[in-house]
C-alpha cells in the first residue's frame, strides 16, 4: 500500500510515517517509480508504535522491543544496556499506575452510566 493509505488506515501524519522509517521503526519498498510500498502488517505496528510514543517511550527503546510485539518473537536482547533496562521498569511502572488508574475511572463512569440508565427508566414509560 503506498503511504496515503497507510496514513489514513492508521491516523498518523505521512511526515510521521516518514519518520517513523527514518528511525527504524518501519520498513518500505520502492516502487519503480519511486513511491514508498508498505506491507498490510505495517497498519498494525504504525498502531502499535503510536501506543508505545503516547505512553513516552522514546523511539530508540520502541526500536528494542518492536521484535517484542510481532511474530514471530524473537527478543534481541543483546543490546540491552543497563539504562533501557531502568527505563524499561520505570515505563512498565508508569503504565501499570495508569492502567490502574484507567481501570478505576472506567469502572466509575460505568457505575455513573448505570445509576443514570436506572433513573430514566421510570420517567421513560
Amino acid at each position: 500500500m503506498r503511504i496515503g493509505e497507510l496514513s489514513e488506515r492508521t491516523g498518523t501524519s505521512r511526515r510521521l510515517l516518514r519518520y517513523y522509517e527514518e528511525q527504524g521503526l518501519i520498513t518500505s519498498q520502492r516502487c519503480a517509480n519511486g513511491y514508498r510500498d508498505y506491507e498490510e502488517k505495517l497498519v498494525d505496528r504504525v498502531l502499535q508504535i503510536r501506543g508505545l510514543l503516547d505512553t513516552g517511550l522514546p523511539t530508540r527503546i520502541i526500536k528494542q522491543i518492536l521484535p517484542c510485539l510481532g511474530k514471530p518473537r524473537a527478543v534481541v536482547v543483546a543490546d540491552a544496556t543497563p539504562e533501557t533496562i531502568a527505563t524499561l521498569e520505570r515505563e512498565l511502572e508508569r503504565m501499570t499506575q495508569r492502567i490502574e488508574c484507567l481501570t478505576r475511572n472506567r469502572d466509575a463512569v460505568a457505575e455513573y452510566l448505570d445509576a443514570v440508565r436506572a433513573n430514566a427508566r421510570p420517567n421513560a414509560g
